[in-house]
Formats: C-alpha cells, structure tokens, sequence
C-alpha cells in the first residue's frame, strides 16, 4: 500500500444552490507528507479540507482515504483527526483530560490511555502542564493540547484548519517550525490549510494555491516561489512585479519599452521577483532598461522594499540590501529598473 496516496480528491465539487464554493478539483497527498492548501480568504480551501474530512458532503467528485473511497462515510468512519482554527479545548477540563478525551470515547484501557496521553503532552513540548485548565496556557500552548488532542489518536490524517490563525506573529512562526519538526517525527499525513504564504512554505513539502473555487497550481514551495506557471501564482507568492500588454514573436511590449519573452507563444504576462530586479540612479546603457518614479521606500531589517511606478506600466516591488538606502533613495526620485532576461517567468492566461 505503500504506493497509495494517502487522500486523493477526484473530480470533487461543492455548489450551495446556484453558487459554486469549489469547481471540480482532483490532486493526490502522497503518505507522510505535509501538504498545504494555501489561497485567500473565500477560495475554498477550508470546503475542501471539511469535505475530506467527512464534513460537508461534496455535490460531485469522489474522496479516498489510503486507497478507500470515504466519499458517503461519515467523519467519524473516517481515519482523520482534525485541529480547528480557534484553540476548542472543553474549558472545564484539564490538559490531560483534554488530550484523553478521544481515547476515553474509544475506551481504552486506562494504562494505555494515560500511556499515550503522557507520551503526546512530551512530544509537544507539555510535560508538567497535565493539571492546568486551558485558561492558565498561552495561545501558543493551548493550540499544542489541541494538536496532541488529535495525535493521540493514531489516525493516518490529520487535518488543521488555519491552525494558527489566532496567534500572533512571533508564536506564528514558532509553532509553523514546531509544527514542521513534529510531523516529521511521528510520519503522519498533516494537510493543513492557510492564507499566510510564509506560513505554507515554513512546513509544507507541497502546496496546492486554490482560489475562486478552482485549484491554480500545486507544486513545492520552492517550484512555486521561483517558477510559477500562472500569473495569479506569481502576484500571490513571494513579491513580484508582473507585466502584461501586446505580445509577438518573443516581445512583450511595456510603455513603449520591447522586453525580451522567452518563448514562441504570445505570452499574457511576465513576471520577475523583486529580488532578481536592479535599480539605476542614472540610465544604463541597456536596450530593456524601464525608466519610472519611486513611490514608496520602506526599510524591512537586512532588506529594503521599494514601490517603483514604471511610466506606463505597473507599479513594482524592487528588495534591495537595506545598505544600498545610504545613498539617499528617496520617494519622487527618478530611477531605470532592469534584470537579466532569464529571471523573467512567462505566464499564460
């Protein structure tokens, strides 16, 4: 069974009445592997995770879980275990309790229940915590009981809702590497679901971007981030400054400025990644230099971001080292943008 796909989603579809929540979608999760599904707000990628996870029934479309079609199963037939975006810890319990909850409706002999509660409340970090109630934890702690809650179950998926939603930045990224480090430890299928890009690539091996009810593209983080196929890809991962207008025989026009286009076929747009994008005080002497305005100059640390309004096109993202700042780059400031042809990413429509 090795070679079974631990879910995969055929054809599946959710329509409420005439509005439609996700188009016909299908992709596999490869066993072991944590695998996001990222997009905005609204794009159905919640839909998704509540259909495979025995939620919501699909208007169309199948779902297997290790090989097994699950589709008219109910959740709790189901061999998934599922953390919520609020913390949904039974207040009046303990930690322990609230970890053993689960085993207990199994009813698991007591040993092997406190066994495997004791051994969850180590893996996540919360030995020492069995008798506090849920009011006396951190946001960060609170989110580790509800994820033992779901390990101890021993279920082969484990389904997290934009888990870490509630937290705020610091704990955000400190859970994303916990997160990360335990599911590499017990080997279990995490398919988790997120907006936040920085999110998706600290811990997944592969994303799927869903929005407007329809699967975009799916692929790694670093595919996904360094070769996007589609243009939506490219405006919603990472900072990209995306070109689009009349395109022929390997140029794309850009306010009067030929860029050089990679490939035979029109292209509907290109895109380069802010970091891969030079600025010049003074004109170069370059045939794809694009002449425009900074607008914005924001210092971020070690890296310093710029709006720059290229004349008669977008206005784009250029990440500089914060170093280059001391020159005196200032908003109004007249500059030429350019890059290497080969950083510049051909999107089709």
């Amino acid at each position: 069974m090795s070679g079974v796909p631990a879910v995969e989603v055929d054809g599946v579809s959710k329509n409420y009445g005439a509005v439609s929540a996700l188009k016909p979608t299908s992709f596999a999760v490869p066993n072991g592997q944590y695998f996001v599904l990222l997009g905005p707000s609204g794009g159905g990628k919640t839909t998704t995770l509540r259909m495979i996870a025995g939620l919501i029934r699909p208007t169309t479309g199948r779902v297997r879980i290790g090989g097994r079609d699950v589709t008219d199963e109910p959740a709790n037939r189901r061999d998934t275990a599922m953390v919520f975006q609020g913390f949904a810890l039974f207040p009046h319990m303990t930690v322990e309790q609230n970890v053993a909850y689960g085993l207990e409706l199994r009813r698991l002999p007591k040993d092997e229940l406190r066994e495997r509660t004791a051994a969850m409340l180590r893996l996540v970090g919360l030995t020492g915590y069995e008798g506090r109630r849920p009011s006396a934890l951190s946001g960060g702690q609170q989110q580790r009981v509800q994820l033992a809650r779901a390990l101890v179950l021993q279920t082969s998926i484990v389904l997290l809702d934009e888990p870490l939603a509630a937290l705020d930045a610091t704990l955000r990224k400190d859970m994303c590497f916990e997160l990360k480090h335990i599911q590499e430890s017990v080997g279990t299928t995490f398919i988790h679901v997120t907006h936040n890009q920085e999110e998706a690539m600290t811990v997944a091996d592969q994303i799927a971007l869903i929005a407007a009810g329809t699967l975009v593209e799916s692929g790694t983080p670093r595919a996904m981030y360094e070769h996007p196929k589609r243009r939506f890809t490219a405006e919603f991962i990472g900072e990209n400054a995306v070109f689009s207008g009349p395109s022929s025989e390997g140029v794309l026009r850009v306010g009067g400025v030929a860029l050089t286009v990679s490939c035979v076929e029109p292209a509907s747009a290109i895109s380069v990644a802010a970091e891969n994008i030079a600025m010049h005080r003074q004109r170069p002497d370059l045939e794809q230099a694009l002449p425009g305005t900074v607008v914005d100059v924001f210092y971020l640390g070690f890296t310093a971001l710029l709006h720059v309004e290229v004349d008669g096109g977008p206005a784009v993202p250029v990440r500089l080292p914060s170093r280059e700042l001391d020159v005196g780059i200032k908003a109004g400031e007249r500059v030429w943008l350019s890059w290497d042809p080969g950083h510049a990413r051909v999107h089709m429509a």
